[in-house]
């Protein structure tokens, strides 16, 4: 998982309650997942395990990497008989906060290393798109995804429009953007994505009650990262599709907030499942 905010937060600073935040700079400028010791870097406590769930804690103390008031997060990954792996986060603070986690898992339906992900099938619900500039960083708008080589919304092969000249593409080097999931309950937990790959029949869905869909195309990688079994990741050999808030929202006044106050609770929750066709 990575937070405390998934994804990137222009110059790596916010304001709140008219105090501003600077938090490092690990990306071009910009901050990304957390920091450089975001949660994803820290040993988690395990408080439970069983044959199908495992419960972590942590607590990020105030001040970590430069994000105000201590979180206390627990999460579970559960293992149901539909074939789901169901993440489950939640979290509180002492102070006012900003708080966005997501799950970071890196897939490829044909399995590790063998070969790329642009014959995959996806499919997306979503109807917009927050475009970005040359750092990642969203405009601030939102962009129909008719008409351009972001509209997954029937299934679609990732690679049929990834080399088009647009200029989105070429911000992202390929796809690695957030869609803005079409819904009508904030708290509904509905399916956002499916991903298929037609030689195996493997199907993959995504179901999240987030407002936001992040899809990476693995364009960075470049064979010195290694996969979980061993085998180099490859130029996009490997995706994400990541649930969360929205990319620099504490800077979006037209965003959907992701500030958490003392008196509530942060949660989440996110189910990818898999089946055969």
């Amino acid at each position: 998982m990575v937070g405390r905010y998934a994804n990137r937060i222009a110059g790596g600073r916010f304001e709140l309650d008219g105090i501003t935040y600077q938090l490092p700079l690990n990306d071009k400028g910009q901050s990304l997942h957390g920091g450089i010791k975001g949660l994803d870097r820290v040993v988690w406590d395990v408080d439970m395990i069983s044959k199908n769930e495992i419960v972590f804690s942590c607590v990020s103390p105030d001040g970590e990497e430069g994000y105000p008031g201590t979180l206390r997060i627990k999460m579970s990954y559960l293992l149901t008989p539909d074939n789901e792996f169901k993440i489950n986060y939640s979290a509180t603070t002492d102070q006012p906060t900003v708080v966005n986690l997501s799950h970071h898992g890196i897939f490829n339906l044909k399995g590790e290393g063998n070969g790329t992900i642009t014959d995959h099938i996806l499919t997306i619900h979503a109807d917009y798109i927050t475009p970005v500039n040359e750092k990642l960083i969203p405009t601030g708008e939102f962009m129909e995804v008719e008409n351009t080589p972001f509209d997954f919304r029937t299934p679609t092969a990732i690679g049929d429009h990834i080399n088009q000249e647009n200029i989105q593409l070429k911000n992202g080097a390929g796809y690695d953007h957030n869609w803005v999931i079409s819904k009508t309950n904030t708290s509904e937990i509905k399916q956002v994505a499916t991903l298929y790959e037609p030689n195996s029949g493997r199907l993959m869905e995504v179901w999240s009650d987030q407002s936001g869909l992040q899809f990476y195309s693995g364009n960075f990688f470049d064979g010195k990262v290694m996969g979980k079994y061993g085998k180099t990741l490859n130029y996009r050999e490997g995706l994400a599709l990541e649930t969360q808030k929205f990319p620099d929202s504490p800077n979006q006044p037209g965003f959907p907030s992701a500030r958490l106050n003392p008196e509530e609770t942060y949660q989440q929750t996110c189910i990818y499942k898999f089946s055969v066709k």
